[in-house]
């Protein structure tokens, strides 16, 4: 049995926190708009979208952006991957994004991001949240907002499970080989 770094109730308790430090850290939600890199960080988007409507905190613009065509890692230009047109359905332009993820590593998905994000239009800043900070970073970008920071080995993976995706909610820690 893997080691559950954070359970169902564990994880509702810290996407609330950080709906609320997303509203602390812009100072209210007036043009703020919450963009999830595909696929994980698209639901923490969205939870927190949720969370701040749901408590009648206002209705913030929420999409998720697909990064593939910006990763620094593809192999081929014969050989494209699958990968989605970004229309998220409302303007960057004076925003400040908050850019999500579910978990934070290398920062190379973090790069590849603010390169697709930077394509679509200006934002006034982009803050960076994520639920799992693994730690390992290989180009200099830090969280404004974590959930948990969970030292890992670089031999070992963190796994998010979300209800919509995988039909339960937890996080847990794989050793190499598992």
């Amino acid at each position: 049995m893997q080691p559950v770094i954070m359970d169902a109730d564990g994880m509702r308790r810290t996407l609330v926190r950080l709906s609320h430090e997303i509203e602390e850290k812009n100072e209210g939600l007036e043009n703020v708009a919450l963009v999830g890199v595909k696929r994980g960080g698209e639901v923490v988007a969205r939870r927190l979208a949720a969370i701040i409507e749901g408590a009648g905190r206002g209705r913030v613009p929420c999409a998720g952006l697909d990064i593939t065509m910006a990763r620094d890692d593809l192999v081929s230009a014969f050989i494209l991957p699958e990968a989605e047109k970004n229309e998220l359905g409302f303007s960057l332009d004076g925003k400040t994004v908050v850019l999500c993820d579910d978990v934070l590593y290398t920062g190379r998905t973090v790069r590849a991001a603010l390169s697709a994000l930077a394509s679509m239009g200006r934002a006034r800043a982009v803050r960076l949240f994520t639920l799992i900070d693994r730690g390992h970073r290989e180009l200099p970008f830090r969280a404004d907002g974590v959930g948990k920071s969970v030292p890992t080995s670089r031999k070992e993976r963190v796994v998010v499970h979300f209800t919509e995706t995988d039909g339960t909610d937890s996080v847990e820690l794989y050793k190499a080989g598992e």
